[in-house]
């Protein structure tokens, strides 16, 4: 049924397929043929390790067979079921991810299909409980491809669609401190003034905006993709009581920093704040099937007790997905994948200080449990990055390709380089990984002002 020689899979695929992100022309995908634990196999059976968990979300792991057999009973038991229907799976979906939120104090979920619609599903939440429009959002976000999700975005992916997004949203800046607007001159500011000093920032822009007019603010609780920027302590807290003094939803985005990326469950819970809204998407499932979840504290369904939600999807809770979810989530508490990934930070965090130390273009490495970046510039003092804001370089490029020669899988994002391995890795792998790492950053180097 399925039969296609290895060698047709990329000319049909280039014949066929519409690429998103991607110019048509200039398309020259990998042919995956299979994948387990950290590594995956081209159909030249070429092998790479996977240090981007393929899109940020591979957290368990390539093809668990507890996630796989669970998919596969339940497609044999109840491949679906209408919306306004509930099943087995679906009530100990709902149960399981809200058992797991911070504090559990999330204890409402509505399923979606992934992070762009869980994030739009959030504000159109958010916006009904207020009776409020606005929404504001950080500059350096990503919160989904879909016109909601785009609006709320801070990077320049939105701006090719503007003005046709949705209205209402104001950004605000990233507690940045590598090239923090406001220090410039005072780089040395302690942790808790800088948070302090973005916190008031925030305060000023809610003031005016108006917050009678603001419904929520939306962050990613680590920054992702745009940087891995990991909030000083105080930033999240500062937030939170902003929030609660002006009647304002906190929406935290753990799309791609939840489910033990940062080495919780949820990244927000390393400061002790406890969102109104939370979505998530990607290590929810481990992306063996596709799946988002808006997780809500009781108050905010209430205020849909007595008039509708006016919103839906057609795969809502879609039974093979749950049994994925709930499977994914199972094994990672049997295997105590969270624990691990907290182990694992200490030693990229090592393997990341030695690559800095290794190579002058490296201007500055941030990482948060198996979730990293490496900052490339071509000058330290002057912080000039290896390629401009939203562009490319010579040097980036080949420094990809060299990982990719060298059966390295990983992304690169303007001047920076991701780090985001399956979560299952070891230190002999993430070595592995880094030893490329290593080779390729003399590409880097070369353009340095030492």
């Amino acid at each position: 049924m399925f039969d296609l020689p290895d060698n047709e899979i990329l000319p049909l695929s280039k014949e066929h397929v519409f690429w998103t992100w991607s110019a048509q022309a200039k398309v020259n995908p990998i042919a995956v043929k299979h994948a387990k634990g950290v590594y995956f196999w081209d159909v030249d059976e070429k092998k790479y390790l996977d240090f981007n968990s393929m899109t940020m979300c591979v957290n368990l792991g390539h093809g668990d067979e507890r996630v796989i057999r669970a998919m596969q009973e339940q497609a044999a038991a109840l491949p679906y079921a209408a919306p306004g229907m509930t099943t087995k799976i679906r009530a100990l979906a709902s149960k399981t991810v809200a058992e797991i939120t911070p504090k559990g104090a999330l204890s409402k979920v509505l399923f979606t299909l992934g992070g762009a619609d869980a994030n739009e599903n959030a504000i159109k939440l958010a916006r009904g409980y207020t009776k409020r429009h606005k929404i504001l959002s950080r500059y350096r976000s990503y919160h989904g491809a879909s016109a909601g999700a785009m609006a709320a975005t801070g990077d320049p992916r939105r701006v090719a669609w503007e003005p046709n997004l949705m209205t209402g949203v104001v950004h605000f800046l990233d507690p940045y401190r590598y090239r923090s607007t406001f220090h410039r001159t005072n780089p040395d500011i302690s942790e808790e003034e800088f948070a302090r000093d973005y916190v008031n920032h925030l305060e000023e822009i809610i003031l005016y905006e108006g917050p009678e007019s603001i419904a929520a603010v939306m962050m990613e609780s680590v920054t992702g993709t745009n940087g891995i920027i990991i909030p000083p302590d105080g930033y999240m807290q500062g937030v939170r009581k902003l929030c609660d003094k002006y009647g304002i939803v906190m929406i935290a985005d753990e799309v791609m920093s939840g489910f033990g990326r940062t080495g919780k469950w949820f990244a927000i819970e390393h400061w002790d704040v406890v969102p109104d809204i939370m979505t998530m998407a990607k290590g929810l499932t481990s992306a063996y099937a596709p799946l988002g979840a808006v997780a809500m504290k009781p108050e905010i369904a209430a205020a849909f007790d007595e008039h509708a939600f006016e919103s839906g999807l057609t795969y809502t809770s879609h039974p093979i997905s749950l049994a994925a979810a709930v499977a994914n989530i199972h094994a990672m508490r049997e295997d105590k994948v969270v624990e691990h990934a907290a182990a694992m930070g200490g030693v990229l965090r090592r393997m990341l200080t030695d690559l800095g130390e290794a190579h002058p273009s490296v201007g500055e490495v941030r990482s948060i449990g198996l979730f990293g970046i490496i900052e490339l510039v071509k000058d330290r003092n002057t912080k000039e990055p290896v390629a401009p804001w939203n562009g490319s370089s010579p040097e980036m490029v080949a420094l990809r390709k060299y990982c990719l020669d060298h059966g390295l899988f990983l992304y690169t994002h303007w001047h920076t380089v991701l780090i985001i391995p399956p979560l299952i890795i070891t230190e002999e792998q993430l070595k592995e990984g880094m030893d490329v790492l290593d080779k390729a950053l003399e590409i880097t180097d070369k353009v340095t002002n030492r």
